[in-house]
């Protein structure tokens, strides 16, 4: 085995021994390049050694000059702060079966130092203005901030005061205060719940007064030359919204996003201990602004903002090992540009061209949909990757989703942390083979709600299991059209908490061809599906070939659906355990086989009859934070 070493207190020009360690990671990543590339060389990158040594960083080599084993990275404790993204290609893969690992000093061992990778910039130089904290931060460009490890919200109003009306352009008020907004360009609207399962951003671009009389576009502005307030919103993105939303349902047809449910970044909105706001009226001289909590002072506080959008990025690499690292602070900035974030199901965001209508009921209820939809994209993404780990890692404190894994084969993610993330945790697409299991995911979707814990599509052979998935807005566990995946033995538990229509396990769409390569789930415990309108265990648009067997369901609005549009194929319930029938038992439509499942209200019942499936579902090493 051949060690480098690397210390944030260290120095690019040293040879990364324990005593001499490199500064960077980049630093390293070239050195173990090198080495693989010219198993000869007898010296690190450009620092000259001496010829007839046979040791780089002072690990023994064969005579040959060939690196022996695996070569290890170690990252001793501190915060590595990035300035760019790091990035590993096909040159940076382990060779003849060893690997190239990168992992925290003392990995696995009761010395385990603390390593965090960072794409935040720590703020200073705050002045203190009526109790505000003021910095000047330059083009600094941020959508998130974290106060000693604490995610800051954005400063907000809980939607527009006033009679509001919407204009195929924006707003109308007749209350004055949005005139008094500092910079309206900054401020976001948020519309939660456009459809159940969606929620939607788009910015503002001007606020102007109006001189009116008596009735506009719906507003009774009071006497003859009385002040409209026009919000103009950006565009596209608002053009685009008024395209996509839109539906019927139980005789009502919805256009557009309607009123926002939440106004956004704003100096005036800044009234709530805790909260921030960056202003952006002086291009290049942008001022963050702070209000703290009763106990914090600007000397012993430390606040980070993300910078980088990509913390690692690796493409076509092999061989590779990521261990004990926490990855952190790194924000997603394309929402807030006049695009707007046009959410509309899971991870699928709209960027324009063709919408399609869907009918939910036949001449009664449809929706707009995209044809096509982009994906929020996460902070650390393993592209194409081949026998690549990722074990007992953090993920935290990220503006984006936490790690992507698309397409390659046999990469695996296990035992790793997912918290404070704006998006879902992880998204896998296109890969063959990929293990994601023993994954604690909490507190995720914190800014874009419709995403799902872990996401899974266009896959073959992927497993997913015993991974615990808690307090997230929307679905815990999704699979679109897929070819053999597995669910098994997860635990979700208070899955739902914020949009509506959708469940702790959801599938969707055809799941292979056949029972042989169609999909499992199997031993799974659902518990607590928050919101008024959900299908805990959820079979949904034409899922096929599944088998759904031996699951436990319980504290939700409802347990399942066998009845949905387009309809289920060839799907199997068999031996659940559920606390409520589920929808369509009476009537089992010709695709769905159900038999063997058992309805116990009784909770405690429940509990006794399910002990085995729920002691074997969840974390296989269960941890707290």
């Amino acid at each position: 085995m051949t060690e480098f070493h690397v210390d944030p207190s260290g120095d690019d020009s040293w040879p990364g021994t324990a005593e001499r360690p490199f500064a960077s990671l980049h630093r390293a990543r070239d050195a173990a390049r090198e080495l693989v590339r010219d198993p000869a060389r007898t010296a690190t990158g450009d620092v000259a050694r001496d010829p007839a040594r046979t040791a780089i960083g002072d690990v023994p080599r064969d005579p040959a000059g060939t690196a022996t084993g695996d070569v290890v990275i170690q990252l001793r404790a501190g915060t590595h702060v990035l300035t760019e993204p790091f990035e590993l290609t096909e040159a940076d893969s382990g060779r003849d079966g060893h690997r190239i690992i990168y992992q925290a000093h003392g990995y696995g061992t009761a010395d385990q130092e603390e390593v965090v990778v960072s794409g935040g910039r720590e703020i200073t130089g705050w002045r203190v203005e009526d109790g505000v904290w003021l910095a000047d931060v330059g083009d600094l460009d941020t959508r998130q901030l974290y106060v000693d490890g604490r995610r800051s919200e954005r400063a907000a109003l809980d939607g527009l005061p006033g009679t509001v009306t919407m204009t195929e352009t924006g707003y109308e008020s007749d209350n004055a205060a949005p005139r008094a907004w500092h910079n309206p360009a900054d401020v976001e609207f948020v519309y939660r719940g456009v459809y159940p399962w969606t929620e939607a951003r788009c910015g503002v671009a001007t606020v102007t007064t109006r001189m009116d009389s008596g009735v506009t576009a719906g507003i009774t502005t009071g006497t003859d030359g009385g002040e409209v307030t026009v919000i103009a919103m950006a565009q596209p993105g608002f053009g685009w919204a008024l395209d996509l939303y839109n539906s019927a349902w139980e005789g009502t047809i919805n256009h557009g996003p309607g009123l926002p449910t939440r106004v956004e970044n704003d100096v005036t909105f800044l009234t709530e201990p805790g909260t921030f706001v960056l202003d952006r009226s002086r291009p290049g001289h942008h001022v963050l602004r702070y209000l703290p909590l009763p106990e914090e002072t600007p000397d012993r506080t430390r606040v980070v903002a993300p910078v980088l959008e990509t913390l690692l990025r690796t493409s076509g690499t092999s061989g590779v090992s990521f261990r004990g690292l926490v990855f952190a602070d790194a924000t997603w900035l394309r929402p807030g540009r006049a695009e707007g974030f046009l959410h509309y199901h899971g991870s699928g965001y709209y960027e324009g061209g063709p919408i399609d209508k869907v009918e939910l009921v036949e001449g009664q209820a449809w929706v707009t949909v995209p044809r096509e939809s982009a994906r929020i994209p996460a902070c650390v993404v393993i592209e194409d990757g081949v026998r690549v780990e990722v074990e007992h890692c953090r993920f935290t404190r990220m503006g984006a989703a936490g790690l992507e894994l698309t397409g390659g084969a046999d990469v695996s993610v296990r035992g790793c942390d997912f918290d404070t993330l704006s998006a879902g945790a992880v998204s896998v697409t296109r890969a063959v083979n990929p293990l994601v299991e023993d994954n604690w995911i909490h507190h995720t979707g914190l800014e874009f709600t419709g995403s799902p814990g872990i996401a899974v599509q266009g896959t073959k052979g992927c497993v997913v299991a015993h991974n615990q998935v808690e307090e997230v807005p929307h679905c815990g566990i999704v699979a679109g059209p897929a070819e053999g995946t597995r669910i098994l033995r997860n635990l979700t538990v208070g899955t739902m908490g914020v949009l509506a229509d959708g469940g702790g396990v959801y599938l969707s769409g055809p799941q292979g061809d056949s029972p042989e390569n169609g999909a499992v789930i199997r031993g799974n415990v659902i518990k607590d599906t928050r919101t008024p309108y959900n299908f805990a265990l959820y079979t949904d648009y034409g899922a096929a070939w599944v088998t759904v067997a031996e699951n436990v369901v319980t504290r939700a609005d409802n347990t399942a659906v066998l009845q949905v549009s387009p309809p289920l194929e060839n799907v199997v319930y068999r031996g659940n355990f559920w606390d409520a029938d589920p929808i369509g038992v009476a009537d089992v439509p010709a695709g769905v086989t159900y038999k063997d499942n058992t309805t116990l209200p009784d909770e405690e019942k429940l509990a006794a009859a399910t002990a085995a499936i729920q002691r074997d579902a969840g974390l296989l090493h269960p941890r707290s934070r």
